[in-house]
């Protein structure tokens, strides 16, 4: 006890924010890597025995307290006073989905808008909340921060492979009050692999349309008292699109990581140190660049020869050192972390002489219809003012910091509490390097102007925050449980201009205290009733003056969870009551690049809702299995004041009129059928048109991004325990849909794709 106590002293007033919830007291071996208290050790391969398991666990840890999971294989209890929804790696599996965008459309109150077909610069909202580089969204993997700079710059340019991940955590609702600093929309965790406790492996090939190829493959096993565990993936494409002209408008992604762990044996405690270490790059020839109406019903696919040089480029390295010590009825976690990110992204921003949405979106306008050739390739450039302009958005990204969770569980007669306190204290900055070159079109091609570069942008904006959380599981008899809850948030940000060292820096420092609560009462064996609310909030981006205020919100949500045998369900009803709705000037989003950063209010909007899943599993006989899972989301929002914004996405607002990117209607069904060595899925996603700008009443073409539904088809089947041989078709009608008008003009979603891959495991993984 005397080697943990030294840690204990000096971790305890430092509580870790941003956790997901850990499960029960340890039950592995003592010594063992990766025994209890992370969630992390849920084996990724046998998440169906787990999730059982857990059921299991729980009932014996609350007095044989019926326990319901919902949305069929979803690993999540009943018990849970908020909205939450785990997606297990026997799901994550069975699509192979590479996509996080085609992950998270099984989860009800998730909005998506789509970019460039693959995922790779995802757009996540939640209830309302702008899914704009899923900036108001708190993401995690493996409990720990993940924008490039989550409170600087929190748009997430990087964004870990799916096929890596063994488990997606969806909180909303009181549950994200723990989570921050975002917690308007919710929190999103992933998990990686853990440590197996025995050696063991697995090699995952496939091989699919447009030239994608997937290599993936990890190792690790534990020996005595240490563990470790290796993982790799490469993932390339050479892209749906065709660029005018000819050329490659694919990708490729490389991550790698590298866990090690020490669990030292006692007598009177678990504690185990572990370092993980990982790298990550991406190359792809992406683009911000769209079609006009016409273009893209005639050619969805299609490229203009102006992005022709069109590239991002990306590489980030991490490391993060956990120590987790489990005594009798006390868990502790502290975290040191440290993510480094670079990116730069050559693009098309604009001609020197007109706008590019200006030039997508009235294409037959006079003049522009002229700058529309250009931008083909079909004419040459005449004059300054058709020079094609080109820039370099470099960034260089920091984010580190520490944090630790402290938790204890008590219980008595008739009250049970798992008290949770946690501390964050974090840094994070962003420099920004942005040039412009200009070039001539020329015959197709693209050939420099011989003018200078020029820059257009050199500043640095960073964050300083003290975060806290306090939140309390309570169970007061055996039906109700009640989960109250705090936050403390101290930011200090600044913006500096790297071009002039007398600028004023512009420093802000911000205190917001929020608070939420969540109720949940088992009314009868198969029904249960939950109702919370919470504050929300996001925080104001570093070079705001003054006036600016952050984004804050009050949440609630009321529903009902039932579980009868095989069938489970539930229907949440959620209101986001603004009182400041802001958004953040973003290339993406299609501002103008010289509000580049610039955040705008929107004031008061109610966004309300309703989210309802329904799953069935049971058995069919002869060995067979039925998985059903259905959902459906309800959306309606509304702006409570009229004003003239320059954020392109509000425009010209009237009272009444419904926020941009948020799908009035949206479901997903899936339905599978399993054997032992066998199984065959399908999923029909079906998601409702939505507006490109804020506006009230029918949908004007020109801001409509139409409707549609796709159907994605698995089959597997497994020889043996060593080998599984899995093809997946996503898509399989080859809908031709458009999934958004940002930045300028339409994007198109991905067509069919048709995979074909062969794992092999072994060891302890079989």
């Amino acid at each position: 006890m005397k080697s943990v106590l030294p840690i204990l002293l000096l971790a305890w007033p430092v509580c870790a924010l941003g956790q997901p919830a850990a499960p029960p007291a340890p039950t592995a071996p003592k010594g063992a890597p990766d025994a209890p208290p992370a969630d992390e050790t849920r084996d990724a391969d046998n998440a169906e025995d787990n999730a059982e398991a857990e059921v299991e666990d729980d009932a014996e840890d609350d007095d044989d307290v019926e326990v319901m999971t919902i949305f069929g294989r979803r690993e999540q209890t009943a018990r849970i006073s908020g909205s939450a929804h785990v997606v297990g790696a026997a799901e994550l599996e069975t699509f192979e989905y590479d996509d996080i965008h085609q992950v998270l459309a099984q989860v009800p109150g998730v909005y998506v808008r789509g970019e460039d077909g693959h995922g790779l610069r995802p757009n996540i909202g939640l209830r309302g909340a702008s899914s704009d580089r899923s900036a108001k969204l708190t993401l995690m993997e493996d409990g720990v921060l993940i924008a490039p700079a989550p409170y600087s710059a929190p748009a997430a340019y990087y964004f870990p492979l799916v096929t890596r991940i063994t488990r997606v955590e969806v909180f909303k609702g009181p549950a994200s009050i723990q989570h921050g600093p975002n917690t308007i929309g919710g929190a999103m965790n992933l998990t990686t692999r853990a440590i197996p406790l025995a050696p063991g492996g697995e090699i995952d090939l496939s091989a699919g349309r447009f030239d994608t190829y997937k290599t993936h493959g990890w190792f690790g096993g534990s020996h005595g008292e240490f563990g470790v565990l290796g993982e790799a993936v490469r993932l390339s494409s050479s892209g749906f699109k065709d660029l005018d002209g000819g050329g490659d408008t694919g990708f490729e992604k490389r991550e790698a990581m590298l866990k090690l762990a020490w669990a030292p044996e006692t007598d009177d405690a678990w504690q185990r140190l572990q370092l993980e270490l990982s790298y990550a790059d991406e190359t792809s020839n992406e683009t911000y660049l769209g079609l006009t109406d016409a273009d893209f019903d005639a050619t969805p696919y299609r490229r203009y020869a102006g992005s022709r040089l069109d590239r991002m480029r990306w590489t980030r390295t991490a490391l993060q050192l956990d120590y987790d010590l489990a005594l009798d009825d006390i868990e502790l976690t502290l975290t040191a972390y440290r993510h480094d990110f670079h990116r730069s992204w050559y693009k098309l921003n604009r001609f020197r002489g007109a706008e590019l949405r200006d030039v997508l979106a009235n294409p037959d306008d006079g003049q522009l219809a002229v700058f529309l050739a250009v931008l083909r390739g079909e004419l040459d450039s005449e004059g300054r003012g058709q020079t094609l302009l080109v820039g370099d958005n470099d960034r260089t990204f920091v984010s580190q910091g520490v944090q630790t969770r402290a938790r204890w569980t008590w219980e008595g007669d008739w009250l049970r509490s798992q008290l949770e306190a946690g501390v964050r204290l974090h840094t994070d900055s962003i420099e920004r390097d942005h040039t412009e070159d200009g070039y001539l079109m020329r015959s197709g091609r693209l050939l420099t102007d011989g003018q200078e570069t020029v820059q257009t942008r050199a500043n640095r904006g960073s964050a300083e925050a003290l975060a806290a959380h306090v939140l309390d599981e309570l169970r007061i008899g055996d039906d109700l449980y009640l989960t109250p809850g705090g936050r403390l948030e101290l930011i200090r940000n600044r913006l500096a201009d790297l071009t002039d060292t007398e600028a004023d820096d512009g420093e802000r420092e911000d205190v917001v205290l929020l608070g939420g609560v969540g109720a949940y009462y088992q009314a009868l064996p198969w029904l249960g009733v939950l109702a919370g609310v919470h504050q929300g909030f996001s925080p104001v981006a570093p070079g705001q003056p003054e006036t600016v205020e952050p984004e804050r919100s009050v949440n609630y949500e009321a529903g009902l969870r039932l579980a009868a045998g095989p069938l489970t369900g539930e229907a949440i009803a959620f209101w986001n009551d603004y009182s400041n709705l802001t958004a953040d000037c973003t290339i993406s989003s299609g501002c103008d690049p010289d509000e580049l950063g610039r955040q705008f209010s929107a004031g008061a909007v109610d966004v309300r809702g309703v989210e309802a899943l329904l799953g069935y599993r049971g058995a069919l006989g002869a060995g067979l299995t039925l998985d059903a899972d259905v959902s459906y989301t309800l959306t309606d929002s509304t702006f409570a004041e009229s004003f003239v914004s320059a954020n392109p996405q509000f425009g010209d607002v009237t009272a009444g009129d419904a926020l941009p990117y948020v799908p009035q209607h949206q479901g997903n069904l899936r339905l599978g059928i399993s054997a032992e060595r066998f199984g065959i899925d399908t999923e029909v996603g079906v998601v409702g048109e939505m507006r490109d700008v804020a506006g009230a009443g029918e949908i004007a073409a020109a801001e409509r991004i139409a409707g549609h539904a796709t159907w994605s088809l698995a089959a597997w089947f497994a020889p043996s325990d060593a080998n599984r041989i899995y093809i997946t078709a996503s898509n399989l009608l080859d809908s031709r849909h458009p999934v958004s008008r940002r930045p300028y003009g339409l994007r198109p979603g991905a067509p069919m794709q048709i995979d074909v891959g062969y794992k092999h495991r072994f060891g302890s993984a079989r």
